[in-house]
Parts: structure tokens; sequence; C-alpha cells
């Protein structure tokens, strides 16, 4: 769209990736239901789209109030849950309406069956520590490997000596994961290692997209939530690359003089931002510039 010689575009490549898309629609479809329908943890790290779900009468629910019910559905979100978590709900009566994103599913399976062919190895999990995912995958292997989060992590491990399998949270920034693992080889002491590129690919392509669109506004208003591990990644990406870059949760946020010169104004987003939140920006951004 374009006003008083404004180009205003949405990031044609942002908005949900597609494990986010299916659990947004199991909760739509379930709550149509019109059953009671917990979801433990926010079902996307985005503030605007749980309170929108929440309208509609979902219910987040922390570890804490997970464990106190009982007879109930409970949605797992795409971030996926440990065993023991299912276990928990089998033994509280709970149905578990499992919206577990495919790709970390695979994910799940494939460090399980690390751990139980190679028991002499040690599992390494580049990610960040407390993330939901990397909760998940922890919980696979009873906890049972370390977790890498930068290169400063690796300052306090003198030498590798075991075979060592290294995997990666499914949206970790590769060019950090690359640092890290050629951190590792340098100390490491072992014969094997096995490298996962374990990154989701939405992910990957997601990074070489914004940079392409950075450069060509003068003004990128970025809609995130600060909580997103992907949403962070990205607006600092785009931040890198285009100073002009701004982070919001909401179009509420905006700050119109921010835009007073620009001629070119990019509107972008995480894969935990919903495609109708930055349409919601772009038009209050129309609905300013009509009104100069």
């Amino acid at each position: 769209m374009s006003e008083n010689n404004v180009k205003i575009e949405i990031d044609s490549s942002a908005g949900f990736c597609q494990g986010v898309v299916n659990a947004i629609k199991i909760a739509e479809n379930e709550l149509k239901k019109g059953e009671k329908i917990y979801c433990l943890g926010d079902i996307v790290h985005n503030k605007t789209e749980v309170e929108r779900l929440k309208s509609l009468g979902l219910i987040t629910i922390s570890y804490e109030e997970f464990e106190k019910l009982s007879n109930c559905n409970v949605i797992v979100r795409a971030h996926g849950e440990p065993p023991s978590t299912f276990e928990t709900a089998k033994k509280r009566d709970i149905t578990i309406i499992n919206a577990t994103c495919p790709i970390v599913f695979k994910l799940q399976k494939e460090i399980k069956e690390a751990t139980s062919t190679l028991k002499s190895s040690e599992i390494i999990i580049v990610g960040k520590k407390g993330h939901p995912e990397v909760l998940g995958l922890l919980g696979q292997i009873d906890g049972k490997a370390r977790v890498i989060s930068s290169v400063k992590d690796l300052e306090s491990i003198s030498i590798f000596k075991k075979n060592l399998i290294i995997f990666s949270q499914t949206t970790m920034d590769r060019n950090v994961y690359a640092e890290i693992i050629k951190e590792i080889c340098l100390k490491a002491e072992c014969r094997r290692i096995s490298i996962t590129n374990s990154i989701c690919k939405h992910v990957l392509k997601r990074k070489d997209s914004i940079i392409d669109f950075a450069k060509t506004h003068q003004v990128v208003l970025f809609v995130s939530s600060s909580n997103s591990s992907n949403g962070m990644y990205l607006f600092n990406i785009c931040k890198a690359e285009n100073q002009n870059t701004y982070l919001l949760n909401s179009a509420q946020e905006i700050d119109f003089s921010l835009l007073s010169n620009a001629k070119t104004i990019g509107i972008s987003g995480a894969t935990s931002t919903p495609m109708w939140l930055m349409e919601e920006v772009a038009e209050r951004v129309k609905g300013y510039l009509e009104g100069k």
C-alpha cells in the first residue's frame, strides 16, 4: 500500500511458522467445541495473540497449576514437552491435546535414539537454557546432556574426552551454532563428533529474507514480543542491517515521530507474530499518513 507517496510493505515471509499455525488451529478447533481448554504455558510467545485466544476461552496455566488439575483437557504447545508431563497427565486423568511441532517431535526422537544407541557418548544441546523446547529435549534423556548457549559457556570446560553428539535448538542462530561447534572441536580430544543440523529450515530462510527486507526500507517496524527467542534473534539481525528498525508489541506502541521522513516503511515480525497483527500495524501507519 502507498499513502502520500510513502510505500508501506508487510514482509511476505514473516508470520507464523507451520508449527505455530498448527498449534493455533488446534486450539481454535478445540475451543469451538465449547469445553474448557487449558494450555500449558503460552501457546505462542506473542502477548497479543495469547490475549486473543484468551478472549475465546483458552486458559493458560503454569506447571504448578497443571499438577493440581485432573479430568480435563490440556494443550501441549508447539515447543513440545518432556515425557514427565505426559506421565503426570496420565496419573491425573488429563487428556493431552498434543500440538508439538513435527520438527521438534522429530528432534526429540533423534536425541532419545542417540542416547540409547551410543551410551558412551556425551550429548550436547546448543540452545537457550531454560527455553521450553530445550527443557522438552532434555526431558527425553532424563536431563543427561550439556546445554551450551554461547561460546562463553565453553570457557569453564577444559576438555571433551567422550565421543560427542551435538544437536541444536530448532530456532538457534546458525552462525552462533557454527561458532560453538568450531570451539568444541578445538577443545575435544575424542575420536568421534557427530553433528546434527537440527535448525528449522524456515528459521534459516527467515534470516536471509529479513536482511533483504531491511535493506529495501528506510524504516522497519518489527512486531514481536520480547519473550520470543526467534523474535529477538530476527529483530537483532534486522537492526544490524538497518539501524532504523524499531521493536513493538502492537500497533498502539508506534512512535509516529520515527516515521516523519520515511518514504518506505517495512513491517515485519517473528515466526510467533500473527499476520493479522502486522496488518493492524500497517493500517495504523496508513491512518496516520492519511491524517497528515
